[in-house]
């Protein structure tokens, strides 16, 4: 018998949103692979390079490289924070380094005590807009892009 992973040891409603999250069009179609940790603190992102998913000069596609980055940090902040807290996405940018080839991969953990900092500004100043980095690795561990997301987090207003 096999060790379970952590996708597997996660609870039904997690493993279920994994498996969702996984034939979500937009990844299903560029080849995006999605893997979390149980608590969702983690995730591994890669991305295989397919006939559909390069560009013209046989590289992937910057838009499929973008877009294994888009949720990632706002889906680990959210559930850091909990219920009480609206977090978006309010900017993003990517800078490409070296054409990207073969399978690429990036991971996404904020920095320990970030939710901490995060509710501890939101109280003081009634928002937060933090900023995290996260770098697209070829597999010889070459970064080919780095990513860089603006969040924007507040308290949720009582109705």
């Amino acid at each position: 018998m096999s060790t379970p992973t952590p996708a597997e040891k996660a609870p039904l409603g997690r493993r279920l949103f994994y498996w969702l999250l996984n034939f979500y069009p937009p990844y299903a179609g560029a080849g995006i692979s999605a893997k979390g940790s149980p608590d969702l603190q983690r995730f591994e992102v890669t991305m295989r390079q397919r006939p559909w998913n390069r560009n013209v000069f046989g590289t992937h596609f910057g838009g499929s490289l973008y877009s294994m980055c888009d949720p990632f940090f706002v889906l680990i902040m959210t559930e850091q924070l909990g219920k009480g807290y609206i977090v978006w996405d309010k900017a993003a940018s990517i800078r490409f380094l070296r054409p990207g080839k073969g399978k690429v991969k990036a991971i996404f953990e904020l920095p320990p005590g970030e939710p901490e900092r995060i509710k501890a500004e939101v109280e003081k100043s009634g928002k937060a807009e933090p900023t995290y980095t996260v770098e697209v690795r070829n597999e010889a561990g070459e970064v080919v892009a780095q990513v860089e997301k603006l969040l924007y987090v507040r308290k949720k207003r009582e109705v």
